[in-house]
Parts: C-alpha cells; sequence; structure tokens
C-alpha cells in the first residue's frame, strides 16, 4: 500500500482512514480558487534567480533572507524560498563541500571455513586509569571459530599486519578465496595493513563509518566475551594476565561453546568438518524419539540440517521480491 500511496502522492493512512469511513474513492478536491496572495510568475523566477545568483547560491535560504533585508530587500520568506527550490528539484546541498555517501558494504557469502573472516578491536581495562590494553581478534565468519587473539599494550596498523600474517600462514588460507571484513579504525585501514593484504592476495572490506551493523560478527564476540561469568571484574594488572584469560576464552569457545546459529555445535567442529556426524547423531535421537511417542509430535522434528551458507551484511530484499518469495511459499 504504502508504494501505491506515494505514487498517487497521498499518505497511507488517509488511504486506511477513507475505507474505514467507507468511501473507497479519491476523496481530494484540491482548492477551487487561486490563493489571492499567490507569487505570479515573475515573483517566482526572481526568487529562483536570487538563489542561483554567483553571491547566494552556495547558501541556504535561512542565510538569504537576512541577507537581503540588510540590502533593503524582501521577496520572499524562508519557507517560500524552501518551497519553490523543492519544486524546482534544487532543494539539496547548495555548497560545493557535500557530506559523503557511503554506501552499504557488498554481501559476503561464505560456504565453508576460510572463505570470509571478521575482525575488530576491543579495549579492555588496565589497572592504570586512562590506560588500556587491546584485544586483536580475528573471526571465521562460516564456522564462528576464533582464529586468532592476541593483546597488544598500542593500537597500531603494525600490530594489525602482523597478527593477520601469523594466523594467515597458521591456517594455510588460499589467498584467492579470502575476504577480510572490518569497521574504519585506523589499524584497519593503515597504510601497512593494506599493504600487506595486496601483498598476500586478500581482498578487504569495510563498514560504514560509525555504523557498527556491518560488522556484526565481532561485536557479538566481544559481546559474548566480556559478559561471561569469568570475566575479571577488577582490570587487567598486565599484559601477560589479559592475555592468560584471552587465551582461556578463546579454548572454551572453540572447543565447549555450542553456538547457537550453526545449530549447537562447537566452532572447532564446524570448522573441522565434525559437524555433520554430530547433527545427524542428534536427528536419529530425535526420530527414534518420534516413533517411540508419535502423539507427542504434532509437527516435523527439530531441524538438525548443517547450516550451508553465512552471509555477512546480507542483501535487503525489495517489497516485491518479498512478495513473491510470500507468494512461492
Amino acid at each position: 500500500m504504502k508504494p501505491a500511496a506515494e505514487i498517487l502522492g497521498l499518505a497511507a493512512r488517509t488511504i486506511l482512514r477513507w475505507r474505514r469511513q467507507g468511501c473507497g474513492e479519491d476523496r481530494r478536491h484540491g482548492p477551487l480558487t487561486a490563493p489571492a496572495n499567490k507569487l505570479t510568475i515573475a515573483e517566482r523566477q526572481e526568487v529562483l534567480s536570487v538563489a542561483n545568483s554567483q553571491r547566494y547560491r552556495e547558501l541556504s535560504p535561512k542565510q538569504i533572507v537576512p541577507r537581503l533585508a540588510d540590502d533593503g530587500r524582501y521577496l520572499a520568506s524562508e519557507s517560500t524560498f524552501y518551497r519553490l527550490l523543492r519544486e524546482a528539484n534544487q532543494l539539496a546541498h547548495r555548497e560545493r563541500c557535500r557530506p559523503a555517501t557511503h554506501r552499504r558494504p557488498r554481501e559476503k557469502v561464505a560456504t565453508g571455513p576460510c572463505q570470509v573472516w571478521s575482525w575488530d578491536i576491543t579495549y579492555l581495562r588496565s589497572t592504570v586509569n586512562g590506560r588500556f590494553f587491546y584485544l586483536y581478534m580475528i573471526l571465521d565468519v562460516w564456522s564462528r571459530k576464533i582464529i586468532a587473539a592476541t593483546v597488544f599494550s598500542k593500537e597500531c596498523g603494525q600490530n594489525s599486519a602482523l597478527l593477520f600474517v601469523e594466523a594467515f600462514h597458521r591456517h594455510g588460507v588460499d589467498p584467492k578465496g579470502l575476504v577480510l571484513h572490518s569497521d574504519n579504525g585506523g589499524p584497519m585501514k593503515g597504510s601497512t595493513m593494506l599493504a600487506t593484504l595486496q601483498r598476500l592476495g586478500v581482498v578487504p572490506s569495510f563498514s560504514r563509518p560509525g555504523v557498527s551493523n556491518d560488522n556484526p560478527f565481532s561485536e557479538s564476540l566481544f559481546r559474548t566475551l566480556k559478559y561471561r561469568p569469568e570475566y575479571p571484574a577488577r582490570p587487567f594488572a598486565t599484559e601477560y594476565e589479559a592475555q592468560r584469560w584471552v587465551d582461556a576464552f578463546v579454548h572454551w569457545y572453540n572447543t565447549e561453546h555450542l553456538h547457537s546459529e550453526i545449530r549447537f555445535v562447537t566452532p572447532d567442529d564446524r570448522h573441522y568438518g565434525r559437524e555433520t556426524a554430530k547433527l545427524n547423531k542428534r536427528k536419529e535421537v530425535y526420530e527414534q524419539a518420534r516413533q517411540k511417542t508419535p502423539e507427542r509430535w504434532a509437527q516435523q522434528t527439530r531441524n538438525w540440517e548443517p547450516v550451508e551458507i553465512v552471509r555477512l551484511n546480507p542483501e535487503r530484499k525489495r517489497p516485491s521480491e518479498e512478495n513473491l518469495c510470500s507468494e512461492a511459499a
């Protein structure tokens, strides 16, 4: 309804109100006579000419009207300037320094391990006020396995490059099929890090500035890390102490944690191909339970099929595509 209402020049709520009133016709009548104080064609053209003149073309109507008053001229109010510029499709950023527009990152699709990695940096408090330790963490998007997690005393691109090179060679990654996604921080977009990725043949991917939702896997992982019951209530005294705790967390997360988004298997089981056997066993258990007491199962058993495809920043479906999907379902 909303797209149809926009084509008609109406609001969707207006159409709903007309339907409740028992009328399905267009109830717009419009003014019968033109306003007596309407600007003439010459006056409207003069307003647009002044707004587009060399003196005022980089100013907003809120700046133009007072300056005209200083010169002893009055053409129209600020709202009239805005209305006429909008009708002429000129109501936009008139200055040369337009704000930068950032598009949504392209969708990244992973069908196996070491195809799409996500990484970020989080702060760990220290016993010294104003000083922090920095945890660099790389995550495999498909398996949710923590590939690397190292604590550094400072945040810089050199540490990022060293960590990535070590993880890259340790896991034997095929550089032609690896995408590394991160936010727009300095260590992520620094020349050292970008040169390292280019040398290894890895494709970099970045979030929009200030949009944490573009890197959801790393943000979710940091939330899990800092909300663990074992997370220290007191700050870390040394970098070595922080690294010890992080190593223990990584071991628990990769080998013991049953991840809800990958059918409750551990990241290590999924990364190294052990998930299929476990999920098949669970499926057999559920089938046996259903055969034993079929009256307790109104529908199919729980879905224990492996998650084949994982998408980072999935593309949004258009309304027409969503309707087609619902009709097909």
